[in-house]
């Protein structure tokens, strides 16, 4: 899926572009109002993230000029929080509205929120017990168990097997993962992903014959079974 975000921060928008990256989007990034309504209106997008105050022309402007000719979804960003301000934006066109400072996995969220809409996809409903080969997770008592043995998890591994368990198949970078299960930004020099992956998988996978939690390498880590000759 491909993704224009229009946003005047470098830091903001390289954080964006790399974190995004990492969730599977092909992203390009313009800097300024007048460079992003030209590539939003030239090129053809899933989604557009878009910064409410921006140079050359505002994220309003651009919003409206886009809004003649294209109903792509567009996803706003602001660091205004007033209520006439969401309101003004939402009536300018804008599908959802998300104030600055946000949580990266809740822009992802709300991203897959607007493709499914334009998809008309329902979003799945919310499982208490998860499931994948023979594991099982009880979400209400705090429960994993892998082929019929008690896996003995800290609150910190429980709640990182069970975001893998909910995206099972799906590669999760460390940048969601370090934001969701730690609440932290992410940060090249921690590792605290890594070790944490290292010690949930000494519990779920090595005790067992057939590893379920795999490093894709430059992307992240998929909790899926896999053929045995598939495995290293």
């Amino acid at each position: 899926m491909k993704l224009l975000v229009i946003e005047d921060e470098p830091k903001l928008a390289e954080y964006l572009r790399k974190g995004l990256g990492e969730e599977g989007f092909v992203v390009d990034v313009a800097h300024d109002g007048v460079d992003g309504l030209h590539r939003a209106t030239e090129c053809a997008y899933d989604a557009i993230v878009l910064d409410r105050m921006l140079p050359g022309i505002d994220g309003i402007a651009v919003l409206a000029a886009l809004r003649t000719g294209r109903q792509t979804p567009v996803l706003m960003l602001t660091a205004q929080g007033r209520v006439e301000d969401r309101v003004q934006g939402l009536q300018a066109g804008a599908d959802d509205y998300l104030v600055k400072p946000f949580a990266f996995s809740e822009l992802v969220a709300r991203l897959h929120g607007l493709l499914r809409r334009a998809r008309g996809i329902a979003a799945p409903a919310e499982a208490t017990v998860l499931r994948m080969a023979d594991l099982e997770l009880d979400l209400i008592r705090r429960k994993a168990v892998r082929a019929g043995q008690r896996l003995d998890l800290t609150a910190k591994e429980f709640n990182l097997l069970s975001l893998l368990l909910r995206r099972q198949g799906e590669v999760l970078s460390r940048t969601e993962l370090a934001e969701q299960v730690w609440d932290m930004n992410f940060d090249s020099e921690t590792n605290v992903v890594e070790v944490a992956v290292r010690r949930l998988r000494g519990k779920l996978d090595q005790p067992f014959e057939r590893p379920l939690l795999h490093t894709v390498r430059g992307m992240g880590y998929v909790l899926e079974p896999r053929p045995a000759e598939a495995q290293p």
